[in-house]
């Protein structure tokens, strides 16, 4: 019973915004409407541009951001856990004080910098700063797994003659995999999430991420509130996430709570 409580505790938004989606406009704003409808989904898929156009440059975006932070993370984490003790500590220290740094505070410097280097409206450059908020965090998770790793299995690997890339490629990086994979949804749903950077970066409707689309459909009126579009909006926007979750659930758990249990 309490695990029934919990589970529709915690799907309880979700499912309030899945039936506000399929109710007709009349119905939510108490003028009597009744049934069910799929009016407020054919709004979003046949608009000008159409919602699966923003669920595309969001999975640009966040592809391209969690590629670029991982190719980066995964060398300095190593460095990181190969190093000195007391050196990895002071650097693992500025690098945790480096995620905990409200972004905010860096809003109006991100902002010139897509002025002075002309990188407005381009997915590709978003994933820029989106790296570079993700960076440390990416760091932290896959130093602590690398550390898990005895250091006995890379000398293995050396007396057979293998070099630092093939100690990585071959050894290390699939012992790393559940981390990685955890690493990886943490950037993909900052980045999907993501709204004040991509609101100022972005200005063609074309080329406009998940978040600031959602939120021109919500604002799309002064007189009246879409509720059923901006569900269904939220419906379809949550639907990739969902089934990311799903599928990799098994991998996220287990990097997550790699290192958690010494045995």
């Amino acid at each position: 019973m309490a695990r029934l409580v919990l589970l529709v505790w915690s799907l309880g938004p979700m499912l309030w915004q899945l039936y506000t989606s399929f109710r007709p406009t009349a119905a939510l704003t108490g003028a009597g409407g009744r049934g069910w409808t799929l009016a407020h989904y054919q709004q979003l898929l046949n608009g000008n541009p159409p919602f699966l156009t923003y669920l595309l440059n969001s999975a640009i975006v966040g592809f391209s951001s969690t590629l670029l932070t991982l190719l980066l993370a995964i060398p300095c984490a190593y460095a990181l856990s190969r190093m000195q003790a007391h050196r990895a500590r002071n650097i693992s220290v500025l690098v945790a004080a480096a995620a905990a740094f409200p972004a905010v505070l860096l809003f109006l410097a991100l902002l010139q910098v897509a002025r002075d280097f002309h990188l407005a409206n381009n997915l590709l450059a978003l994933s820029l700063p989106y790296a570079g908020l993700c960076l440390p965090l990416a760091i932290l998770l896959l130093q602590a797994a690398f550390r898990d790793i005895p250091v006995e299995l890379e000398e293995a690997a050396l007396m057979e003659g293998m070099n630092l890339w093939q100690r990585l490629r071959w050894v290390l990086l699939p012992l790393m995999a559940p981390a990685i994979s955890s690493a990886a949804l943490l950037i993909f749903i900052f980045c999907w999430n993501e709204y004040p950077i991509a609101l100022t970066w972005l200005s063609q409707s074309d080329l406009l991420t998940l978040a600031p689309a959602i939120a021109r459909i919500a604002g799309s009126s002064i007189f009246t509130v879409p509720y059923g579009a901006f569900a269904a909006a939220t419906v379809l926007g949550s639907a990739p996430l969902l089934l990311i979750m799903l599928l990799f659930q098994r991998q996220i758990i287990s990097g997550l709570t790699q290192g958690a249990i010494k045995g």
